[in-house]
C-alpha cells in the first residue's frame, strides 16, 4: 500500500513557500496569468508530492468514505489475473496484451515503448478494416476484432506478432542542432490466420491514468467553446470534438478517453480495458475479446469474468488520483518558457485551464484545473497519421494529450517515451513529430534559439 503524507500540512507549508518566492520577483520575470491557481493543478485534488509516488496518490481532498473506495479500487488496480479455473482473479484471455492493469500503466503513469515488442507491456496495436460500423464506429477486422491480441494462455495460440521497421528522419533547428527521428511501419507475423489484406494497424502506448476524473467532469459545454471546425479565425487551428457510441447509455456522447477520444466514459474504458487488454469479460463487455474465433474462446461459461463491484472501484479509483503540482514556476527560465508556450500558439490547443461541473464525487466538483488540452482532435499531418478512422476522427487527427505531470514522467517511470506509440524519446522529438495544424508551432519552434528552447523546455517539463 502506498505510504500517506499530511497533504494539508504540506499544501500550506508549499503554499506559504510559494508566496514568499512570489514576492521577491523581478521585473523581468514573465507575469504568466493565474500564477497562483496554477500551482493548483488538479484544483484542490493536488498534491505535492515530486517522487517515484507522484502518479499514484489519491486525491487530496477526499472523504472518508471515498478514501476507502479508492483504496479498494487501488487493491483491484494492481490486481494479476490468472487462468481459469482459479480461486481469485481468474479468466485471464484466451488471449490477451497483458495480465493487470498496473502492467500497462505502471504507477499510474506512462508505459515505455518495450525492448521486446512482443513481451508483456502497454504496448498493443488497435485494428479495423474501412467502413463505419452500424453505431458510427470502426469495423472489426475479421478474425482479428479491434486489437490485437499477441499473448495466449496455454493451448491457445495468439492472434499474431508484432513486428516494427523504421524509417529516419533528420530535423536541424536553427543553432544547428540535428535530431534524429525514428518514424515506425508497424506489421503482423505469424498470424494464427491470414490477416485480410485491408487490415489497418494502429499502435498504442497506455498513458497516465490519474487526473481523469477530474476531464470527465469539464463540461461538454466548455470542451465545445474551443471547437473551430472550418478555423472560422483563421488560425490554422480547427480542432474538433468526437462523438463516440456510448455503451451503458445507448447513445451518442462526446469522447473524452483513449488517444483518438473514442471512449465516452472511464467506465467504459475500463470496461474495455479489462476485454481487450486481459480477456477479461464484464457486465458492458460480455463475449470473449475472439469470441467466433478459432483461437479465442475457452468455453468455460463463467462469464461475465469481472463482478460489477471490482469494475466499479477500479473506475472510482481512476476517477480519484490526485494530479501533481507543477513544479520550479517561481524560476525564471520557466517564466519566458511559458511566455514562450503562448507565442508559438501550443496553448491554441493545449488549453491550460478548464472548469469542472458538479459531480456525485465531491471531491472533483467545480474545480478549475490546469490540464493543457482542449479534449478536442487536431489534424497533426502526415508524419503521425495512422490513417485508421475512429468514429469522426480521421487518418491523421488525435485527441491533445494533457500535459499536466509530464516533466515526473522520467522520475516515476523511468523514461521519457512520448506520443501515442511512445516514438518520441524526448518533449524535443515529440514537439517535432507535430505538424498539420501545429506545423507552424513546429517551425517556430526550430527557429528559436538555443537559450529561448530551454526555456519553453523547462516550462513543459515544470508541468
Amino acid at each position: 500500500m502506498k505510504s500517506c503524507i499530511n497533504k494539508v500540512g504540506l499544501f500550506v507549508f508549499v503554499l506559504a513557500l510559494f508566496t514568499s518566492c512570489s514576492e521577491d520577483v523581478s521585473e523581468d520575470y514573465v507575469d504568466l496569468p493565474d500564477l497562483e491557481n496554477r500551482l493548483l493543478a488538479g484544483g484542490d485534488t493536488t498534491i505535492f508530492l515530486t517522487s517515484s509516488n507522484a502518479f499514484s496518490t489519491p486525491a487530496a481532498n477526499l472523504n472518508g468514505s471515498d478514501l476507502d473506495m479508492h483504496l479498494d479500487g487501488d487493491f483491484q488496480f494492481e490486481a494479476a489475473f490468472v487462468t481459469a479455473p482459479a480461486d481469485v482473479n481468474e479468466g485471464i484471455g484466451p488471449i490477451f496484451n497483458n495480465t493487470s492493469c498496473i502492467s500497462c500503466h505502471p504507477k499510474d503513469g506512462r508505459a515505455p515503448f518495450p525492448d521486446n515488442l512482443n513481451s508483456l507491456s502497454g504496448f498493443f496495436l488497435r485494428s479495423s478494416i474501412p467502413g463505419q460500423d452500424v453505431n458510427g464506429g470502426p469495423v472489426p477486422a475479421p478474425g482479428f476484432g479491434l486489437q490485437i491480441q499477441n499473448q495466449a494462455i496455454f493451448g491457445y495460440e495468439p492472434e499474431a506478432k508484432f513486428q516494427v521497421n523504421y524509417t529516419t528522419i533528420v530535423e536541424t533547428l536553427a543553432d544547428g542542432t540535428e535530431i534524429t527521428l525514428q518514424k515506425p511501419d508497424y506489421t503482423l507475423i505469424d498470424t494464427y490466420v491470414a490477416a485480410p489484406s485491408n487490415i489497418l494497424l494502429s499502435p498504442r502506448l497506455a498513458p497516465p491514468v490519474f487526473g481523469l476524473g477530474l476531464l470527465e467532469a469539464i463540461p461538454e459545454s466548455e470542451i465545445l467553446m474551443y471547437q473551430d471546425v472550418d478555423d472560422i479565425d483563421q488560425d490554422g487551428i480547427s480542432g474538433k470534438a468526437n462523438y463516440v457510441f456510448d455503451v451503458v447509455s445507448g447513445t451518442t456522447q462526446i469522447g473524452r478517453f483513449g488517444w483518438k477520444a473514442n471512449t465516452a466514459t472511464i467506465l467504459e474504458q475500463c470496461a474495455g480495458a479489462y476485454l481487450h487488454d486481459m480477456g477479461i469479460t464484464n457486465s458492458l463487455f460480455s463475449q470473449e475479446t475472439g469470441f467466433g474465433q478459432t483461437n479465442g474462446s475457452d468455453g468455460l461459461a463463467d462469464d461475465p469474468e469481472l463482478t460489477e463491484e471490482i469494475l466499479n472501484q477500479v473506475v472510482f479509483y481512476c476517477q480519484t488520483l490526485a494530479v501533481p503540482a507543477p513544479r520550479d514556476i517561481e524560476d525564471d527560465s520557466v517564466r519566458r518558457g511559458a511566455q514562450l508556450f503562448e507565442d508559438l500558439q501550443c496553448a491554441s490547443c493545449h488549453v491550460p485551464s478548464m472548469t469542472t461541473s458538479s459531480n456525485t464525487i465531491s471531491a472533483i466538483s467545480n474545480q478549475t484545473i490546469y490540464a493543457y488540452s482542449d479534449m478536442l482532435l487536431h489534424d497533426m499531418g502526415e508524419g503521425l497519421a495512422d490513417n485508421r478512422p475512429d468514429y469522426l476522427a480521421n487518418g491523421s487527427e488525435w485527441k491533445t494529450r494533457p500535459l499536466w505531470g509530464i516533466g515526473l514522467t522520467q522520475v516515476v517511470n523511468g523514461h521519457t517515451d512520448f506520443l501515442h506509440d511512445g516514438r518520441a524519446k524526448n518533449i524535443t522529438e515529440a514537439i517535432l513529430w507535430h505538424g498539420g495544424e501545429a506545423e507552424n508551432a513546429k517551425s517556430m519552434f526550430k527557429d528559436l534559439t538555443t537559450d529561448q528552447r530551454e526555456d519553453l523546455l523547462n516550462f513543459v517539463n515544470s508541468l
